[in-house]
């Protein structure tokens, strides 16, 4: 089974959230893998730059997501075990773009009631679950996957 430490950013703004587009696939939230020996709260900054163009801090912790994707479902066809650490981002500066030689085609605010109906990544619905209900655990129920719901 592969294994892989990751940290997304939530970035909200009244009614809207940031979400990145990756190339020819889906939505997701800005945030991508920890490198190693790097701290995930140090990722998420960096990918949200990266991603995105903009710059951002580090508000709070939501919580921690682990999922295992299934062999059939998993990209490259052998188990996969994400671990996602999810932080409230707040955006300070910047201005957004595509990731440059990078595989975010672009990242938009987009209307929190316009989620539900964008092809997206699991991981943005835990991320939302997160911020909208801060459970005192940092946890919550694992998000069904199908329909427009991605790992």
């Amino acid at each position: 089974m592969s294994f892989r430490l990751a940290a997304y950013a939530v970035c909200l703004d009244h009614d809207r959230v940031l979400l990145a587009h990756y190339r020819g696939a889906h939505w997701t939230l800005p945030g991508g893998k920890v490198e190693h020996g790097e701290d995930p709260y140090d990722t998420v900054i960096r990918e949200v730059h990266e991603e995105t163009g903009c710059d951002g801090e580090v508000g709070r912790l939501l919580g921690v997501d682990s999922r295992v994707i299934p062999a059939a479902e998993a990209l490259a066809g052998a188990p996969h075990q994400n671990v996602g650490v999810f932080y409230l981002v707040r955006i300070t500066g910047g201005t957004l773009r595509p990731e440059a030689n990078g595989e975010t085609a672009a990242s938009v605010w987009t209307p929190l009631p316009a989620v539900a109906g964008l092809p997206r990544s699991g991981l943005v619905d835990v991320g939302l679950s997160l911020a909208r209900d801060r459970p005192l655990t940092g946890h919550v129920a694992p998000v069904a996957v199908g329909g427009l719901v991605r790992h």
